[in-house]
């Protein structure tokens, strides 16, 4: 049987999502904005050695008792659900930040290996971001807001119901802004054995509910949602492509963690 808090999260959610009329604005009626840098999806070597890069120096500097277990690609990276998001300067081509986005279309979600996702999420299509660090300077935080639109972008792309992360203190207050809930609120920061047992709160945000819960509650990012179009997001995949091995990177600085 469902939890309150279950029915509240699984059923008032997606209530909120049908019974509202979307007031996104069509194509021509959004204004265009360009970005002083690229997001897409990597489709070489070369694009997933920057985003190793990044991961591994972020973790080097905020979680490095899981930093030496970076220093390669991860399995998920090439997992048939999953695509590693690269945001990249348009100045010199450098790597700005990286996400990976997997869904559990042919298998588990990563985050499974630690705890059991409740029966109300179950038969859904889900989608968990994972691995997301940015450069840490002024850049950083658009960079970081616009690698989440870019998630939430590819999540209705593909067709995903719900949006789940794992979120360490004090990332996790990031996520709460966005709106995100906790999966399991009783049980608070889950020790996750897959991250070194580090505590992190599970979080979901029902897709099909961001648009009208964001502009009821009048969100100071709704606008960059849903009335901008930024033509610098590219979620194109090339279903042929094919990650030779990575070698071990050197790590670069200036990197901000986030998941």
């Amino acid at each position: 049987m469902e939890t309150s808090h279950a029915l509240n999260v699984n059923t008032f959610d997606t209530q909120i999502a049908s019974n509202h009329k979307t007031n996104t604005l069509s194509s021509s009626q959004r204004k265009k904005e360009y970005l002083p840098f690229t997001v897409k999806i990597a489709q070489s070597e070369i694009d997933l050695s920057k985003a190793i890069q990044i991961r591994h120096s972020a973790y080097s500097r905020h979680v490095p008792e899981i930093a030496e277990t970076l220093i390669e690609a991860e399995r998920f990276d090439y997992d048939p659900g999953s695509v590693v998001l690269l945001a990249e300067s348009k100045l010199d081509g450098s790597a700005l930040g990286s996400m990976r986005i997997q869904t559990n279309r042919f298998e588990k979600l990563k985050l499974e290996s630690s705890v059991k996702l409740p029966p109300w999420l179950e038969g859904q299509i889900s989608a968990e971001a994972a691995r997301l660090g940015v450069v840490g300077n002024r850049m950083g935080r658009i960079v970081k807001t616009i690698m989440f639109k870019a998630y939430y972008l590819y999540c209705i792309k593909e067709g995903i119901d719900w949006m789940v992360i794992t979120a360490r203190s004090p990332v996790d207050r990031d996520y709460e802004s966005l709106l995100f809930k906790d999966v399991f609120p009783e049980r608070g920061y889950i020790p996750m054995y897959h991250d070194a047992n580090i505590p992190h709160r599970v979080m979901t945000l029902n897709v099909p509910s961001v648009e009208p819960s964001w502009h009821s509650a009048n969100h100071a990012l709704y606008s960059l949602f849903f009335e901008t179009m930024h033509p610098d997001i590219s979620l194109e995949n090339n279903d042929d492509q094919s990650f030779s091995r990575i070698g071990k990177i050197v790590p670069t600085s200036s990197i901000e963690l986030m998941l």
